[in-house]
């Protein structure tokens, strides 16, 4: 918008609303319509060209908001009516309508990335903030993509899709649950590293999913992960709220009923087939869960599975997680070799540089492993993680 442009329309914009002020009679309802029609014209002339009469342009447009408006207070006032006037609810009150908000928000007029953001916003509880950080992507992107999601949805239907719309959205649903989890067994900002509030929702609503979709196997999968991987969060910190490592954790303190349920699901789920690839994690966490102790661990089955599910995924986090798995049956320079591949599709990525330092310091290399460490530590945004980084780059000086 240039110079011109602007000192314009802020010429125009007083006569104009004086216009309109006079001509509906309500000053409030001008001047919401008014700037609508300043908005109208910062997206139109820039493009368009400036009208041959600015201000009759203005009038006209701000008339036809002032229209709109008047429309919707009456239908609202008509909606509120309709509710004043229906029975008091019944039973169905008490029903959990946070499934079908789930299946709203991935509706298929909405870009996979938008249905995702907007269901970590709606159901998830995420900020803005913490999506856009997930997204790799700036906040005022990502709210933008909210709001033009919230856009697309008005006047859509409140209910659960059809069988084979439902089979179209499953995915997407998946995706975000396993999203949230994530975010909430490790949260990416602040002091604390679980959100329980989060990991519990996400539990919570695959349930729900699992209970409408008992035979899907990836659903069944998702929640067998879920469980398998929430069982050990009782000991992934110490009493100061520190990092404990896997390899180093109390296991006793694992919780063995999460653990049978997940172990029971990811059994049953593989049985019946097909496996995709939240059921593979499942079976990767779960392998971890049957080991007594972290030598005990059955890395060359762990190191097959990550193998095939690098291969339907094509994910490059997986190859970083295969790597740790090569390095634990080959070697860490077999590890090292493959992390190598990952500089391109992971730039910047934290992990990368923590999971090479791991390696360094099992090869021995005490001063790469402290400066992995270090880069690591200044990339994350998580506190916890930051604490510990540092104190592995500091153990390895």
């Amino acid at each position: 918008m240039s110079r011109v442009v602007e000192d314009l329309l802020r010429e125009c914009a007083p006569r104009v609303l004086g216009a309109l002020a006079r001509r509906c009679g309500d000053f409030a309802l001008a001047e919401d319509a008014v700037q609508e029609a300043l908005l109208s014209a910062h997206r139109h002339w820039p493009v368009d060209g400036v009208p041959d009469d600015p201000r009759a342009w203005l009038v006209r447009v701000a008339a036809r908001k002032a229209t709109d408006l008047v429309r919707g207070e009456i239908a609202r006032r008509r909606r509120e009516d309709a509710v004043f006037r229906e029975p008091p609810p019944g039973e169905a009150a008490d029903r959990d309508d946070t499934l079908l908000l789930l299946f709203l928000c991935c509706h298929p007029d909405l870009t996979p990335a938008s249905a995702i953001a907007l269901t970590l916003r709606a159901v998830g509880g995420l900020t803005t903030a913490e999506i856009a950080r997930a997204f790799l992507v700036p906040e005022a992107t990502m709210a933008q993509r909210i709001s033009r999601a919230k856009q697309k949805l008005r006047g859509a239907e409140f209910a659960v899709p059809g069988p084979d719309e439902r089979a179209a959205r499953l995915r997407t649903v998946l995706h975000v649950l396993y999203l949230v989890f994530n975010e909430g067994y490790t949260s990416s900002t602040g002091g604390s590293l679980h959100r329980v509030e989060l990991s519990g929702e996400a539990i919570r609503l695959t349930r729900a999913v699992h209970a409408r979709l008992p035979s899907d196997g990836e659903v069944a999968g998702l929640l067998a992960l879920m469980l398998l991987t929430d069982a050990r969060r009782p000991a992934r910190t110490a009493p100061d709220g520190s990092i404990v490592p896997l390899a180093e954790q109390d296991r006793s303190t694992w919780d063995r009923a999460l653990i049978a349920e997940g172990a029971d699901l990811i059994t049953a789920a593989v049985e019946r087939g097909p496996i995709g690839e939240y059921q593979l994690q499942a079976a990767i966490a779960a392998l971890h869960d049957d080991a007594a102790r972290a030598e005990d661990t059955d890395w060359p089955q762990i190191l097959g599975m990550y193998t095939f599910l690098e291969r339907i995924t094509d994910n490059p986090v997986v190859t970083l997680n295969r790597a740790v798995a090569v390095a634990m049956v080959h070697g860490p320079a077999a590890g090292l070799a493959l992390v190598d591949t990952l500089d391109d599709r992971l730039p910047g990525h934290h992990r990368l540089d923590a999971v090479r330092a791991h390696l360094h310091e099992m090869a021995g290399d005490a001063s790469r492993a402290a400066a992995h460490y270090r880069a690591a530590a200044a990339r994350t945004t998580s506190l916890p993680e930051q604490r510990y980084l540092m104190a592995k780059a500091r153990r390895s000086t």
